[in-house]
């Protein structure tokens, strides 16, 4: 099974007419796609409350990626909300578990920054965190390349295997060590993740600018890309049931389309886009 799906629901303006409450937007993007990444529980843990009420939003069949709070991948600055770890980590796990009675959760994502390097340290806390973490599936995306070097490539995919990690593979531009390459192996035998980054080495590193979020993901996968990635789609479905996809270059609003796209290359069901009122002024 493939699952395609966006980062986020609520900027896709292809999806929705104008003036649509953002309420009712993820009910409306369900329609579209079987599978949205949560990416606001990054920046904030969640209320249980929010997660029952989009669990209610989205069909039977439906699933989750969520992100794991931005204190658990080492990326928060300044103070923390939470006593300890513990608590966060606890926090956290009760927030997504409206999901999970539902069997809407597939995975909490776990992105690393790009200065989580491998070491014996770092391999410590990817321990520590799958602990914290319990039965939750939980995936894994490295954002330096020394995860994937030489000899360590294998070594951190079996890793992955032995402590029970979804890997979440990706495609984004190979800008130096703050990226990873496209590793094409599934590390769990039910499900793996591919996250769609776009390709814009040029602004791949302008994480912490003024606009970063206006040009890091500003790219927009041509046919014979999406081509080449239906047949790595094939390739991961020999060692893994189900393959979730999402695409996250959206800054020039291409997500949608591109995810529409793979969609009609893989034979799988597609509906039109919103009509767009035109705005002369």
């Amino acid at each position: 099974m493939i699952r395609i799906g966006l980062a986020g629901w609520g900027d896709h303006s292809d999806l929705y007419e104008q003036g649509l409450p953002a309420r009712d937007k993820l009910k409306l993007y369900g329609r579209y796609f079987s599978l949205v990444e949560v990416d606001s529980s990054f920046y904030a843990v969640q209320s249980s409350a929010n997660f029952e009420r989009w669990a209610a939003d989205t069909p039977d069949g439906f699933a989750f990626v969520v992100k794991a709070y931005q204190g658990m991948t080492g990326h928060q600055r300044g103070n923390s909300p939470f006593e300890d770890a513990d608590h966060m980590f606890q926090a956290f796990r009760e927030s997504v578990e409206p999901l999970r009675v539902v069997g809407k959760l597939k995975a909490v994502l776990f992105q690393y920054p790009p200065w989580f390097d491998c070491n014996r340290l770092n391999v410590e806390q990817l321990r520590e965190a799958k602990r914290r973490m319990g039965d939750l599936p939980v995936a894994l995306e490295f954002r330096h390349q020394s995860w994937f070097d030489g000899e360590m490539k294998a070594k951190t995919l079996a890793f992955m295997e032995k402590e029970g990690w979804i890997h979440s593979v990706c495609d984004e531009p190979q800008a130096g060590v703050g990226s990873v390459p496209t590793v094409l192996y599934p590390t769990d035998p039910d499900v793996t993740i591919v996250r769609m980054h776009g390709r814009n080495a040029a602004n791949w590193n302008q994480g912490g600018g003024p606009n970063w979020r206006e040009v890091r993901y500003l790219y927009r996968y041509n046919a014979d890309e999406l081509a080449e990635w239906k047949e790595h789609l094939a390739k991961l479905q020999e060692r893994s049931k189900e393959i979730c996809v999402i695409f996250n270059n959206n800054s020039g609003g291409d997500a949608a389309a591109n995810a529409m796209q793979m969609l009609e290359l893989l034979g799988l069901p597609t509906k039109p886009f919103a009509p767009r009122q035109l705005d002369l002024f």
